[in-house]
Formats: structure tokens, sequence, C-alpha cells
């Protein structure tokens, strides 16, 4: 079982150097795209639940 272990982690190694990481401008610009989306679909679905409340409001009163 430790040999298999071992060979595991040989093997993930081998495999992280093959890995092509992101410069940090790419991380930075994904991540600035990444927050900005996530600002918009807030905005749009707390719109949504405003307008909704709204009308549910509207047809209860």
């Amino acid at each position: 079982m430790f040999e298999r272990v071992k060979q595991f982690l040989k093997e993930v190694k081998i495999e992280l150097k093959k890995v092509v990481w992101p410069t940090r401008k790419d991380t930075i610009a994904s991540t600035s795209v990444v927050i900005i989306l996530v600002i918009i679909i807030a905005i749009f679905l707390g719109l949504v639940d405003f307008g909704l409340t709204k009308i549910i409001r509207v047809i209860l009163d």
C-alpha cells in the first residue's frame, strides 16, 4: 500500500510539471471579470425579486 501511495505522488509531481500556470496579469483579469459579473447578476436578481414582491403585494391587496 505504501508503494502505491508513493507511486501516486510521483505521478502527481510529474503531472504538475506539465501545468501551465496563469500569469499574475491573467489571474487579476479573470478575477475582475468574475467579480463584475457577480455584481451585475446580484443587482439583476435583486431587481427581479423587488419587482416580483411588488407584483405579489398588489395582487394580494
